[in-house]
């Protein structure tokens, strides 16, 4: 049954509407797919649909969809307060308390937030802030960032400059390679034939270093990096890389950006990846999405000590720190993640994950058994799927074919949401998904790659 103003929301969107990532060669035939309400793991479309959401809405709602105490909390928050101007000596309290409680979880050290509306532009402000304590050191030609290849940073112009996924950038200006460079990602998927992990391992850091000496160790800033590339294929690095990756910025007097956009706050079993798993404590720890399970937009950059030291003292006298956002530490989005944060550790959502995320991770090597899945990997409740056309010679399917697009129309009419990206399929569902559920999310991919191959025989 169509809920009512559907039709009208349909026409509105598809008159004014400037949808991201979208194909405007069909947008004007097509419209957009109306969702009206959702729930638990589901999202329920116009036409009264029940969808599993196999990607958590985008990376982001991590406990789940409609929680009541979430909606409780936000309208107690707008009641009591729901905007002060957080410039100068000016704060509240939910702000005060959600910085106190990021210091808590994060990897010692890192005790100061700032604030942002969301993960772009908390990877913008790591970036300003990194020029701007070198700045105060005195070291003026710092200002080079080195990211990767088919990393995903945001959509801001310095984040989408940070980003290497090159289809984000066609017809797009960009910030040239003299302020931003990219090395390669860590893709053991596309490794020398005959390589080790480590011998590949070896490579990368060798590469790294060699971009630095390039660049010029006095010219270098920083490093960003996910710990396990999102957007840009659910890449998983070699052990050892990350530490490896952070020892080199030291030798350099270098800066580690770890954006944690979307490993932050569970996804990995973990309120945050970079010192639990993988053996590192970055300078700045950027996160969003999870932070507030995508009940309000919310972001953070969280520095170290050490940055904070130097950049709170005074550049000149009467000099103030004149960087910050009209919503910086709103009132409530830091309730809202306040509350996201204890639901997280009452309901125990963090060993939820950690044995959840195994049994997830099993049942999707079942795909690998079709004849046009040529890898599938991850970590916990993030998982990608890449589709080639010979799985000797790892030949991606020609992107003509749609494959991953016609995966994803498959997985709708099963009852499930997968995200389509390239030719890759990309999961990552709440963080409260069931055995079951996962069962029916890997079902409906199976299903549906099966549908594809059928379709081309």
């Amino acid at each position: 049954m169509t809920a009512p103003g559907t039709q009208t929301a349909w026409a509105q969107d598809r008159a004014h509407l400037l949808h991201p990532y979208t194909d405007f060669a069909t947008f004007a035939d097509e419209g957009s797919h109306v969702i009206g309400r959702a729930e638990g793991v589901h999202v329920i479309d116009a036409e009264g649909k029940q969808l599993l959401d196999g990607i958590a809405g985008l990376w982001c709602v991590n406990i789940g969809h409609g929680r009541e105490e979430m909606a409780e909390t936000i309208a107690k928050q707008v009641m009591d307060m729901q905007y002060y101007n957080p410039f100068g000596h000016s704060t509240n309290v939910p702000a005060a308390q959600l910085g106190a409680k990021l210091a808590e979880l994060a990897p010692a050290g890192l005790n100061r937030v700032f604030y942002t509306c969301g993960g772009s532009t908390a990877n913008d402000a790591a970036v300003r802030l990194v020029h701007y304590f070198f700045d105060m050191k005195g070291q003026h030609r710092k200002k080079k960032i080195i990211s990767r290849q088919n990393g995903y940073h945001g959509a801001t112009y310095v984040a989408a400059s940070l980003t290497g996924i090159h289809g984000t950038k066609y017809g797009f200006d960009r910030i040239g390679e003299d302020f931003i460079s990219h090395v390669s990602e860590a893709n053991l998927y596309a490794k020398p034939e005959g390589w080790s992990d480590g011998d590949y391992c070896d490579y990368l850091v060798r590469e790294f270093e060699a971009r630095i000496q390039q660049l010029g160790p006095d010219n270098v800033a920083a490093f960003i990096a996910e710990p396990i590339m999102g957007a840009g294929g659910v890449l998983v690095a070699p052990e050892g890389y990350h530490k490896r990756m952070y020892e080199v910025c030291k030798a350099h007097d270098m800066l580690y950006i770890a954006d944690e956009v979307v490993t932050g706050f569970g996804r990995l079993g973990e309120w945050f990846a970079s010192e639990a798993l993988f053996g590192y404590t970055p300078d700045i720890l950027v996160c969003a999405k999870g932070l507030t399970s995508g009940y309000i937009p919310l972001g953070a950059t969280l520095i170290s000590d050490e940055i904070y030291g130097t950049i709170a003292r005074p550049q000149c006298e009467g000099g103030i720190f004149s960087m910050g956002f009209t919503y910086f530490g709103h009132p409530v989005a830091c309730a809202a993640a306040l509350k996201n944060i204890e639901i997280i550790e009452r309901e125990g959502i963090l060993n939820h994950v950690r044995e959840i995320g195994p049994y997830f991770q099993e049942s999707a090597q079942s795909l690998q058994n079709l004849p046009i899945v040529g890898d599938v990997r991850g970590s916990h409740l993030m998982l990608g799927i890449d589709l080639v056309s010979d799985k000797a010679s790892k030949a991606p399917i020609e992107l003509t074919e749609q494959a991953a697009a016609k995966v994803f129309q498959g997985c709708m009419e099963r009852g499930a949401i997968v995200r389509p990206v390239g030719d890759r399929i990309i999961l990552s569902p709440p963080l409260i998904i069931s055995k079951d559920q996962c069962d029916e999310l890997i079902g409906a991919v199976a299903g549906s790659v099966q549908d594809f191959i059928a379709s081309q025989e």
